[in-house]
């Protein structure tokens, strides 16, 4: 076949699945994965950047996430936790944002429920949740409060009869300013444990504000939440949510998932730059023809493809119930770190294009950024992982 025959946008490893991972998916998951990725391409990719640039959430797209029925793919479903670190990488792929309204709905919030509440609880919380028909948000983090909120939590609660009294402030919230409910993590005065409850968004002293001026994720609306004497029912307590060890359950799951983001950040900047390099033609010819350029193009793959091998494994390994911290943080530390090589490795090959978002990898390098530092930022997650090799402790 001659070079001019050659469809360059159909070769066998455009998808950037360049090992064939996705082939140890079963078949039912494997006709999941493409359905979702035909909702994905025709319904969130085309509204990516102009959303991004005008940093506003796509309500009218939350019914439309509803109807694919993407929330709790591994305990409702019945997927594994490889098919759902797939799955979140791919719609990481097509919009950051979207993917991590899903992961503050699905994994922080709904995960909190499913960890951490009563049978009853669930019973009376999940059907909502599931169906989008309640939107959730997660709020650990707090103003002066971000890797050291285990031992730091500001924010207290005060058992007061039937009720609980919850003072204090969040930071970072996403979804938080059209959420109905949110999960907040606050101190017992009591017995000093970090304890967690349902909140409804509408009640007497709960207070939402947009963070405005971001740079990155710029379609989630994160917030600063004030809660000023908020009362909740005893029974939105969560029953199982005692103690900081038990908010690390969910956080360890949700750890995961952020490094499959950075695995999805990464093939996105692989698909815009490949694209743009068989494309865009500088003397005469693709920038692709290149050797720079080729070069550039398989340092992303090469860290896309070893940032996926790690976390197949580490899906594994939590399918088989063997995951533990300290390899969610090394796998968090090390795909965001090859990511932010990767996304401005894209950003280069795009040239001037590179910096607005037009061509969306300006929208990819930015987003990046979000996902280096939300989970546990890189440095902590590797003083975890140096913790673990060494017994000894250089987190003070």
């Amino acid at each position: 076949m001659s070079k001019a025959a050659i469809d360059i946008h159909n070769l066998p490893y455009a998808d950037g699945d360049f090992f064939a991972f996705e082939q140890l998916l079963s078949a039912k998951e494997q006709d999941r994965l493409a359905e979702v990725r035909e909702f994905l391409a025709r319904e969130v990719r085309p509204i990516a950047v102009d959303c991004w640039n005008r940093a506003e959430f796509p309500m009218e797209l939350i019914p439309k996430l509803a109807e694919i029925d993407l929330v709790s793919p591994v305990r409702r479903q019945g997927y594994s936790n490889l098919f759902a670190g797939i799955l979140h990488a791919e719609v990481t792929r097509a919009d950051t944002s979207i993917a991590t309204f899903m992961g503050v709905h699905d994994g922080l919030f709904t995960g909190s429920i499913e960890a951490l509440a009563s049978q009853e609880q669930q019973d009376a919380w999940l059907p909502e949740i599931y169906s989008l028909k309640k939107i959730g948000a997660f709020g650990l983090t707090e103003p002066l409060g971000g890797s050291d909120v285990a031992g730091g939590t500001r924010t207290t609660a005060r058992r007061d009869g039937g009720n609980w009294i919850l003072n204090g402030a969040k930071r970072w919230i996403g979804n938080a300013t059209f959420s109905d409910w949110v999960v907040i993590y606050a101190r017992d005065v009591e017995d000093n444990q970090v304890k967690g409850f349902l909140v409804d968004t509408k009640t007497e002293g709960y207070r939402a504000s947009k963070i405005e001026n971001k740079i990155s994720l710029r379609t989630v609306q994160n917030a600063d939440i004030t809660l000023d004497n908020v009362v909740v029912p005893e029974f939105f307590k969560l029953a199982n949510a005692n103690s900081f060890r038990d908010t690390n359950k969910v956080l360890k799951v949700t750890r995961l998932a952020v490094a499959w983001q950075a695995v999805g950040q990464q093939l996105a900047a692989f698909d815009v730059a490949r694209r743009y390099a068989v494309e865009r033609s500088q003397f005469g010819r693709p920038i692709a023809s290149f050797q720079l350029i080729q070069h550039q193009l398989v340092q992303i793959l090469g860290n896309a493809v070893s940032s996926m091998g790690m976390m197949v494994r580490l899906s594994q390994l939590e399918d088989a119930g063997e995951a533990k911290d300290e390899q969610s943080a090394l796998a968090k530390a090390f795909t965001t770190a090859r990511m932010r090589e990767s996304v401005a490795l894209g950003r280069s090959i795009l040239g001037g294009n590179g910096i607005v978002t037009d061509f969306e990898m300006a929208k990819v390098f930015a987003d990046a950024e979000a996902i280096y530092s939300y989970e546990g930022t890189h440095e902590i997650n590797t003083l975890v992982t140096g913790r673990a090799i060494t017994g000894i402790s250089a987190i003070v």
